[in-house]
């Protein structure tokens, strides 16, 4: 298979990344990743064998020349906006990417005779449940309430439309909330963990009771895996940890495995538009595909806490900017790979 994963250096296109270049050394892998602030190849450096194009979703003769120079069999599209605050503060940035370059990717593959096309989304276009809802199934109506969420739910509509319409074979994934290595800090867990390695106050939206379905990045990228291989075309597929905690849980979870007081927390005023809970019914992709998440979140979440123990460089050259530089020096006046 030819292989092209867009969002290959951000936090989930990178493991993916990662765990099929180590398990299908000789298989043929395009990177393709415009290297915003959350885009990192220091998260790719010890993988070889996979080739790299620097470029935007939303540059169709840039896609179009890929996936023809490569003759592209499948897609694993990760590359997206993903931060739900910063969605808040500047939409237009989501509306673009999530909506403009997954519609750039789809025309593209389609024209160009890709074979498989797989949609990775989020468990927030569901919306909010409440303390006694049943879960997110496949059959749960969308109903986003960020503009991040809204946005990913308007690449999925596209990417249903292109099935229905011109029987492109396209597959959707809908995760719970990610967590593991090489995660860019401003995400809620390796926050937590960073500011209480520096004894700085871990703030906590509202009254720290938001419940996620938490899954280890590991674990997301074996159900994508298994999608991309057996997944029906047409179909969505939800993935998740089975693992509800409240945000206050998880962060006291962390503060006592490294030690650290519970004084750290500090409650902050409450996001706009705080979904309450997100719960995942993943017995579609068990029952069709045979994944089942393997680590518990107790198990993921030391072994988390650890390697940013142990991976302080990286971090540092993440939280300082200092690894931007390197995009700069090499791509950011070139095009093309």
């Amino acid at each position: 298979m030819k292989l092209l994963v867009t969002g290959g250096a951000g936090f989930i296109g990178s493991m993916f990344v990662r765990r099929r270049m180590a398990a299908r050394p000789d298989e043929k892998l395009i990177v393709l990743d415009a290297l915003t602030y959350a885009g990192n190849l220091a998260s790719l450096a010890q993988v070889k064998g996979f080739e790299f194009v620097h470029g935007d979703i939303c540059d169709q003769p840039l896609v179009e020349r890929t996936l023809a120079e490569h003759q592209i069999d499948a897609i694993v599209h990760f590359a997206a906006e993903s931060h739900v605050d910063r969605s808040i503060l500047g939409p237009m940035a989501f509306a673009r990417t999530n909506l403009m370059g997954t519609a750039t990717l789809l025309e593209c593959a389609r024209r160009g005779g890709v074979k498989r096309f797989l949609h990775i989304s989020t468990d927030e276009v569901y919306g909010d449940l409440g303390p006694n809802d049943a879960p997110f199934s496949e059959q749960t109506p969308i109903a986003p309430r960020s503009p991040y969420s809204a946005s990913k739910a308007g690449s999925d509509h596209l990417v249903r439309a292109y099935f229905e319409t011109y029987g492109f074979p396209t597959l959707i994934t809908r995760c719970s909330n990610n967590y593991g290595p090489y995660q860019f800090p401003e995400k809620f867990i390796p926050h937590m963990i960073l500011n209480a390695l520096s004894d700085t106050p871990l703030p906590i939206y509202g009254d720290g009771q938001n419940i996620r379905d938490w899954i280890h990045v590991e674990d997301h990228c074996a159900a994508v895996e298994r999608v991309l291989e057996a997944g029906r075309p047409g179909e969505v597929y939800n993935i998740g940890g089975r693992a509800e905690r409240p945000n206050l849980e998880i962060a006291r979870a962390i503060l006592e495995a490294l030690g650290k007081p519970e004084s750290l927390l500090k409650f902050v005023t409450d996001r706009l538009g705080h979904d309450r809970r997100y719960a995942i019914d993943d017995r579609k992709i068990e029952r069709e595909l045979g994944w089942s998440c393997a680590r518990r979140l107790d198990e993921g979440l030391a072994a988390t806490v650890k390697w940013y123990q142990t991976n302080d460089e990286w971090c540092r050259q993440v939280r300082s900017g200092e690894y931007r530089k390197w995009v700069t020096l090499n791509y950011d006046n070139r095009d093309g790979t």
